[in-house]
């Protein structure tokens, strides 16, 4: 008999999550709710499964890193769907997908994921990789997060970081071998997809189904017009603002500070970061269960 294996986050967007109801997610099978992080042996998990079983991952976007993290080079027989349900739904907002709505398959969008190295480890990543400012929020925000009955304001933290806290760095962004330098650099995110961040949409061309990725440097702006030109990312009206917004777009990109900051792969915060390299990944043969 067919199976379906819920597995989801506890800690996926406290106070935000859509109820998960198993029995009606079952479709009328067998099914089990797994939290996502005690699952240690992908390998183990994934043994015995069949194309008519199902996996549904019921969270944000920091559980879906975690699973094509966790997975990587392994077979997965199952179908896998997603449910949004978390404090970041970016993936699904791509898609023109809302939190809450029903499951649907995603197997062909977490086949063959870019790949970003940061101070030595390599990742997979369904969204983008922040460098700078946001990576600063999430660092910001995850502090927050520790505080009993602390509600975390990524807006808020944005605006006090832009004004007082948070100081641009020089840059150096190549491209598929051709370097850039740059002064005064705000935020230097690498996208696959189109959002990050809770909404904002810093490099609006990019598509999944493209052969490249793209980077935005926000660079060369004071504080006061940094603020004045920082919502509009949300609508991706920024890239208006040439002066300050040039978008690149490559198969491998590094991005290099002069300091270490904050920076994030799909919400998930790495510290203390000089550089990154970001690519999209050669096709590989899974590896059977």
């Amino acid at each position: 008999m067919a199976k379906t294996y819920i597995l989801h986050n506890p800690h996926a967007g406290p106070g935000n999550q859509a109820p998960i109801d198993p029995e009606r997610l079952a479709q009328g099978g067998e099914v089990e709710l797994l939290c996502i992080t005690k699952i240690t042996n992908y390998a183990a998990f994934l043994q015995g499964m069949t194309n008519q079983d199902r996996i549904i991952l019921a969270g944000g976007d920091g559980t879906l890193n975690r699973f094509v993290n966790d997975t990587e080079g392994l077979n997965i027989p199952a179908q896998v769907l997603y449910l949004p349900c978390g404090s970041g739904n970016d993936f699904a907002h791509d898609l023109g997908k809302e939190c809450g709505c029903d499951p649907f398959p995603i197997t062909r969008y977490i086949s063959n994921l870019p790949q970003v190295t940061v101070k030595g480890k390599t990742y997979r990543f369904i969204n983008g990789v922040g460098f700078g400012i946001d990576g600063y929020c999430c660092e910001v925000g995850d502090r927050q997060r520790q505080i009993p009955g602390k509600k975390v304001d990524y807006t808020a933290i944005a605006i006090q970081g832009l004004l007082f806290h948070y100081k641009p760095t020089s840059a150096t962004v190549t491209v598929d071998g051709v370097a850039r330098a740059y002064k005064k650099v705000w935020i230097a995110p690498t996208m696959f997809g189109r959002f990050y961040g809770g909404g904002m949409m810093p490099t609006p061309s990019q598509s999944r189904e493209s052969d490249k990725l793209s980077a935005m440097v926000f660079h060369r702006s004071g504080k006061l017009k940094t603020l004045m030109i920082f919502p509009s990312l949300f609508k991706g009206q920024h890239i208006k603002h040439t002066k300050h917004v040039q978008i690149l777009e490559g198969k491998e990109i590094t991005v290099e500070f002069d300091r270490p900051v904050a920076l994030q792969i799909d919400g998930e915060t790495i510290l203390n970061v000089t550089s990154y390299t970001a690519c999209l990944a050669p096709v590989r043969q899974a590896v059977e269960v």
